[in-house]
């Protein structure tokens, strides 16, 4: 593994941990700045405008950074997302909170410059292993950083925001000391404001035929996937009473396993199925599960099922390695961040989708919530089962 691909995952790492931080005291930090126990409401508009900053401006930094370099807008984003997570942790009004949440979106959306760089670093064999590595080191990153938010929340509800200030920090550090530039900009571009219109981008992608099938099959397993998240706490306590601690193991362990297959089994998958039937490998092993899961009776099944999930995981990372094969280098950067908007969609919708659902189901057949996530799933197979293995060579429309 080279220098600057371990550079890049160890900043991807600390990102997860600084995003982490926030969610469990968050509730607890607004309640104590609006003087109210009724944050519902509130917390949903935050949530819900961190998804649609992402949405807007992962577009954005992508194509800033094939026209500029990818180092300068990571630079910006980490010191922008420093500087932000400091103005929060001292934030005295609701109104300032919310607008460090939409900024902390903004900065997020780096995520996008992240991926074009190991786009940038690998050969075509090895990306669906290297974007393995990415979302594994995301996950771990995602289950670390909330529970050292909840003991630093414990002692101070603020000073999770100092600590993500300081992850954030850090990853300035590293960006600008240590990390190499993967793809310079063009020293004569000239800024043009209709660079920072975020669906110019978005009608690029839009055009190549041969991207819309995959950008299709994304949004679809990043609309499944947000189910997990909104429902699994649910579940759990409605059909086995679970407590904090039993939640909290559950998705740990289905959080690890899931980082464990994505580091460790996406590489030689993708090798020897390629990356298209790898997809399907993970999408029969997620789709076996949630109908066991469907029909669950015990609480052990969720902790026996985790491996079975974790095999799942392996498709995201396949699919996104075999999307980067349809475009050139020069527009990496422009592509990675149309994906990062289309995830940021499908968290602003998934959520809404899947708890009216569950509402709904709940009083008959809980578990049913799954099959209906499965049946949404399988309206990729289609879809993947007709690609063909194609590459546009250059790209030449503007945006």
């Amino acid at each position: 593994m080279n220098k600057a691909l371990i550079i890049i995952l160890a900043a991807v790492t600390l990102d997860a941990v600084g995003i982490g931080l926030i969610f469990p005291i968050l509730p607890r930090l607004l309640e104590d700045v609006t003087h109210t126990g009724e944050v519902t409401m509130i917390i949903g508009i935050m949530l819900a405008l961190y998804s649609a900053m992402q949405f807007l401006f992962s577009p954005v930094l992508g194509v800033l950074s094939d026209r500029y370099g990818r180092r300068p807008v990571l630079l910006v984003s980490l010191a922008g997302a420093a500087i932000d997570y400091l103005v929060m942790a001292f934030a005295p009004e609701l109104w300032m909170l919310v607008v460090g949440r939409a900024i902390a979106g903004i900065t997020s959306a780096n995520m996008a410059v992240a991926t074009a760089y190991i786009t940038d670093i690998s050969a075509e064999e090895e990306r669906a292993k290297r974007f393995g590595y990415f979302h594994a080191m995301f996950g771990i990153g995602f289950i670390i950083g909330p529970v050292i938010g909840g003991i630093l929340g414990d002692i101070w509800v603020r000073a999770p925001f100092l600590v993500a200030a300081g992850l954030n920090a850090v990853n300035f550090a590293l960006a600008l000391f240590v990390l190499p530039e993967s793809r310079p900009g063009d020293a004569s571009a000239k800024f043009d404001f209709a660079t920072l219109n975020p669906f110019r981008p978005l009608g690029w992608a839009f055009s190549f035929t041969s991207l819309l099938p995959l950008m299709a099959i994304f949004v679809i397993m990043n609309f499944v996937g947000t189910m997990y998240g909104t429902i699994w706490a649910l579940f759990g306590q409605d059909m086995f009473q679970w407590n904090g601690l039993m939640i909290g193991l559950s998705l740990g362990a289905f959080g690890l396993f899931h980082a464990g297959a994505q580091a460790l089994l996406t590489g030689p998958a993708a090798a020897r199925l390629g990356e298209r039937w790898a997809m399907v490998l993970g999408m029969a092993c997620e789709l076996t599960a949630l109908l066991i899961l469907g029909f669950a009776t015990q609480g052990w099944i969720l902790f026996a099922l985790a491996p079975l999930f974790a095999l799942g995981g392996i498709g995201m990372p396949a699919l996104q390695s075999l999307t980067t094969q349809q475009v050139d280098g020069d527009n990496q950067g422009k592509l990675q961040g149309v994906l990062a908007s289309l995830v940021s969609l499908s968290a602003v919708f998934g959520p809404i989708f899947f708890s009216a659902v569950y509402f709904a189901l709940k009083p008959t057949w809980p578990g049913l919530i799954w099959i209906v996530g499965g049946a949404v799933y399988l309206l990729a197979l289609p879809l993947l089962l007709g690609i063909r293995r194609t590459r546009v060579a250059t790209v030449t429309p503007d945006g």
